[in-house]
């Protein structure tokens, strides 16, 4: 079992080449457009959720910053799908690679800041140095207020990251514990696959919280810059 506890997180391959692209590519397939005049359930749901989403996430943005819908409401379509698919048996999730969440951690964390230094350039270099600051300390905060700005993609990689990884190994954990416990008590091996069966529910919730609070926390970002 300690053998093959980080086996999941291994970037599968076939004939030795990498298909993480496919993978990657694959939960697009699960939001089909329809070109009919009435949709069926599923679209309908799908589209209600996406506009929900949508207004919670846009409304405290003005129209420079609405233009991001589009790309916000795809990214947090895109990690949760990605996020539950991973949950599925012998399936690989592509959100537990650090290199693939800084992948699109720093290309959006860029855009807000290059949008801000463009377009309200006084007050993005105003959150460098808080107002009343005494003088002796004007340096150090300077360089603690850099330093806070470079930590945001790092801190939006590493959180999902971290949360994602830690549920598939308490997952991989409980469930082997739960076969091990088949053979020496039957009343301790269900009641471990009890907490098996809870664990597994919340981490479908995990998997859509990420979602939400990664874009969420792109889009206050945006916000401060737009």
């Amino acid at each position: 079992m300690n053998e093959n506890l980080f086996a999941s997180f291994i970037t599968p391959t076939m004939m030795g080449l990498p298909v993480v692209v496919l993978i990657i590519m694959f939960p697009s397939m699960l939001f089909p457009s329809t070109t009919r005049l009435i949709n069926n359930r599923l679209v309908s749901i799908q589209q209600w959720l996406i506009r929900m989403t949508a207004k919670q996430m846009m409304t405290i943005h003005n129209k420079k910053g609405q233009t991001w819908t589009l790309m916000l409401i795809s990214l947090i379509m895109f990690i949760g799908s990605t996020n539950l698919l991973g949950l599925l048996p012998h399936s690989f999730t592509p959100t537990t690679q650090l290199s693939m969440n800084l992948g699109m951690a720093i290309p959006l964390w860029a855009g807000t800041v290059i949008l801000g230094f463009r377009h309200k350039t006084k007050a993005s270099l105003a959150h460098f140095l808080p107002q009343g600051t005494p003088l002796p300390l004007i340096p150090m905060l300077v360089i603690i207020e850099t330093i806070s700005l470079f930590i945001q993609p790092m801190a939006l990689a590493v959180r999902l990251t971290a949360n994602i990884t830690a549920g598939h190994l308490l997952i991989h954990l409980i469930g082997g514990a739960t076969l091990a416990l088949m053979n020496i008590s039957m009343t301790t091996a269900f009641i471990t696959f009890v907490i098996l069966v809870l664990l597994t529910v919340l981490e479908f919730a995990v998997a859509l919280i990420q979602a939400y609070v990664f874009t969420l926390l792109v889009s206050l970002y945006l916000h401060d810059n737009a």
